[in-house]
């Protein structure tokens, strides 16, 4: 019975021993599946993406029937939202046949604190589901069936951080016996920095002690660019909207080592011209030299996009 025991006891310890020497991380090593996480959150070109639950609304309704509309929100990007700051709303309807709660813009944090984007632990983004709801539809006399074209409509307020990596070398044109650390390059960023709009491209190029960018901006999604300023989101559907209102991305530029850069345009706002644009931005270098350095941008919005569903009333026989 002792030797039973002894040997039980024996095995236990053989196999913590054989776990405790397994395989490990190197010192300061991610493992692989944080590394995967990492760059899933940190990219991708998507923001808010809505959809309808299967059959809310039906393809076809009675009249005397309750028509719901579910709409699942998701923020497939890397900014989180405050109820504020996105809302759903329902048109291309008759408020007068079709009534309830269906003209109201809903909140896609409704009933959360904050609709959170995608992170490290969530790759995905939170989900959070809207109702719509018309308890009663009145079809006028003598109109046997309706059909109305459902516009699903998102209008969110959000924000797309980029930060490349640049070499910055003043010395570039000179000759030197300095073995150098990098060397001025232009950056693609393809993948997107999650938000439906980022950064596409970082040209760079030295002008003696000064470094010049050109950054390239892009709209990555399929919806419309709306300028971060003077938009009322909640009714973004039905605003009339100027042209100064479209296509405009405000913006800051900046290195860690020197602050922010001068750039152009000046009043830090670019505007979107099929869905791009540029900013031209310098730095002057205070180093001899080179070095490479995050270029930090972060650019700010608002963005609309939209996506339809048509179905059809019939007046409930008698």
């Amino acid at each position: 019975m002792k030797e039973r025991r002894f040997i039980s006891v024996l095995v236990v310890l053989v196999l913590i021993l054989v776990v405790s020497c397994g395989s490990r991380p190197a010192a300061g090593e991610r493992p692989l599946e944080t590394e995967a996480a990492l760059l899933a959150a940190s990219t991708g070109t998507q923001g808010v993406v809505t959809s309808l639950l299967s059959n809310y609304p039906p393809n076809i309704i009675y009249d005397q029937n309750e028509l719901i509309a579910l709409v699942e929100v998701r923020n497939k990007g890397n900014f989180d939202l405050e109820p504020q700051d996105c809302f759903v709303e329902i048109t291309g309807f008759d408020p007068q046949i079709i009534g309830g709660d269906f003209s109201r813009p809903k909140s896609c944090a409704s009933t959360m604190r904050i609709l959170e984007g995608k992170n490290v632990y969530n790759i995905e983004g939170t989900l959070n589901q809207l109702e719509f709801r018309s308890p009663l539809i009145d079809l006028p006399d003598g109109v046997p069936e309706y059909s109305p074209k459902l516009n699903i409509l998102t209008c969110y307020y959000y924000r797309t951080q980029a930060s490349p990596s640049v070499c910055i070398d003043p010395a570039f044109f000179q000759v030197t016996s300095e073995q150098k650390s990098c060397q001025p390059k232009n950056v693609i960023m393809g993948s997107g920095q999650g938000g439906p709009v980022g950064v596409s491209y970082v040209g760079v190029n030295m002008a003696g002690s000064k470094a010049i960018f050109e950054i390239n901006i892009k709209n990555f999604g399929t919806g419309r660019v709306l300028s971060p300023d003077g938009v009322d989101i909640m009714y973004c559907g039905q605003d009339l909207l100027q042209y100064e209102d479209l296509d405009r991305v405000g913006y800051t530029a900046r290195i860690s080592s020197g602050g922010y850069l001068n750039c152009r345009p000046t009043d830090g706002y670019v505007r979107l011209n099929n869905d791009q644009g540029k900013i031209i931005c310098d730095y002057e270098s205070q180093q001899h030299a080179a070095f490479e350095t995050p270029l930090m941008i972060e650019l700010e919005y608002n963005y609309i996009d939209s996506f339809a569903k048509t179905i059809k009333i019939i007046e409930t026989p008698e």
